[in-house]
């Protein structure tokens, strides 16, 4: 906390002082380029000045500029001295000038504006020549002065900043200290707690930090949740492992003792049957382990759902009492997703209805709407009352006429999630048997 602590402050004084220094450059060349236009300015109106009252004067240069204060020299060290004033002739001789004003000429333009070194100092010059009376007037003043003069007012205002940095630094330090104080507490009280404790935090936060704490608070919910499922999942695992197994161990009980080569005979067919009964309980537990935990990397690709149905109709071994029918229309459901999990999906609904179908019974897959595959079944059906139950897990339901896991239609579910598909369970109708209804969002 005390490194992020210092990283915050230096970020903070680092971007302080940028905006700073960026404010500073912009007060510095702001600052300079008024206050050339303003003594430019100045230049302007003395030199007219100077030319008006050389006019007025009826030739009297010496008087013409002694009458104008402007440009008066008295020395104080300071700026009074920044004018300088000559007025020369249009033949090229000096009339007059200001005690200031140096002994070679300003400029050497006719008139406006122009730089001038003399004596290497650099002058800005004003001039206007005026015909009729045979002179030109030259002001000018050093730009040096004007730097100067820049320099002095942006250091009166850097100064008291630089002054007040080591306080404005304090102030982010402890600012920060503060700010982060909330998140001390939350990070106290996350080290005191057990490894199994995912209560909510029930920290007071600024709403900066409120975020993370609703975050945090919601994966704590989650985790809290997840942790829940996998224990009911584990134990409903143990449970329904331990049966299967506890009969074939009774069964290979009996065949051991059995003193007829009939009663072996039987005693094998049920551990047989015990064994067929693990052996899909452990695939369907893989099988849902592996949806869940999204390891398989979902390939989309198109999908024919009437060749894949048929596909798993020829792989599976479903009773040679039970026929099956597909509808013509179903060739005609093109969708995109993974092949895996569809297939998935589709095999647990065609043996589920194989399953619990009465024998002499009748599958059938049909197209209910442009993006809907239905199976029909011919057995006992599903009481109102458990059509929401028997998506659980390990739930078999009180009509169940086989000796399944109760994980088929859970299986079901995850997979369609995973390709953007819905379950949904009703009465066929005829009235008899069961219908599941997977509805694709859309067709390709």
């Amino acid at each position: 906390m005390t490194s992020l602590r210092a990283r915050l402050f230096v970020i903070l004084v680092a971007t302080t002082g940028l905006i700073w220094l960026a404010a500073t450059a912009w007060i510095y060349l702001g600052t300079k380029a008024e206050l050339e236009r303003v003594l430019d300015t100045r230049l302007q109106e003395a030199a007219r000045m100077v030319s008006s009252l050389v006019r007025d004067a009826g030739g009297s240069a010496p008087s013409a500029i002694a009458a104008t204060p402007h440009v008066s020299t008295d020395d104080h060290g300071g700026y009074e001295r920044q004018l300088s004033c000559q007025i020369w002739s249009l033949g090229g001789r000096l009339v007059a000038a200001s005690t200031a004003a140096p002994a070679e000429r300003l400029a050497n333009h006719a008139a406006g504006f122009s730089d001038s070194m003399i004596n290497g100092e650099l002058w800005r010059v004003y001039a206007i020549e005026d015909a009729a009376k045979d002179v030109r007037v030259l002001v000018g003043d050093r730009l040096g002065l004007r730097d100067r003069l820049v320099n002095d007012l942006v250091m009166g205002l850097v100064a008291p900043t630089l002054l007040m940095l080591p306080i404005f630094a304090g102030l982010i330090w402890i600012s920060v200290g503060r700010g982060l104080s909330p998140l001390r507490g939350i990070a106290g009280d996350l080290q005191q707690r057990a490894a199994d404790d995912l209560a909510p935090l029930q920290a007071r936060v600024i709403d900066e930090i409120r975020p993370v704490t609703d975050a945090l608070n919601g994966l704590f919910t989650r985790l809290d949740a997840a942790r829940r499922h996998e224990r009911e999942f584990t134990a409903f695992a143990a449970h329904e492992l331990r049966t299967p197994l506890a009969g074939i161990r009774t069964q290979a009980q009996i065949a051991r003792a059995a003193d007829t080569t009939e009663m072996r005979t039987a005693a094998l067919d049920h551990i047989m049957q015990g064994v067929d009964r693990t052996a899909r309980l452990i695939s369907q537990l893989l099988a849902l382990a592996r949806l869940e935990s999204g390891a398989d990397p979902h390939r989309r690709e198109r999908v024919n759902l009437g060749q894949l149905l048929r596909e798993i109709d020829r792989e599976g071994q479903r009773p040679a009492s039970i026929s099956v029918e597909f509808d013509d229309a179903i060739d005609a459901i093109t969708v995109e997703g993974d092949r895996d999990n569809l297939k998935l999906a589709l095999r647990n609904l065609h043996e589920n209805a194989c399953g619990h179908s009465h024998p002499g019974g009748r599958v059938r897959w049909l197209r209910t709407a442009e993006a809907t595959l239905a199976v029909d079944d011919e057995g006992p059906g599903v009481p109102a009352d458990e059509l929401a139950l028997i998506r659980q897990r390990f739930y078999r339901g009180r009509a169940a006429r086989n000796a399944g896991s109760g994980l088929g239609l859970a299986i079901v579910e995850v997979a369609l999630h995973n390709v953007g598909a819905e379950l949904t369970l009703g009465t066929p109708p005829s009235g008899r048997g069961l219908r599941a209804a997977v509805s694709f969002v859309r067709s390709a």
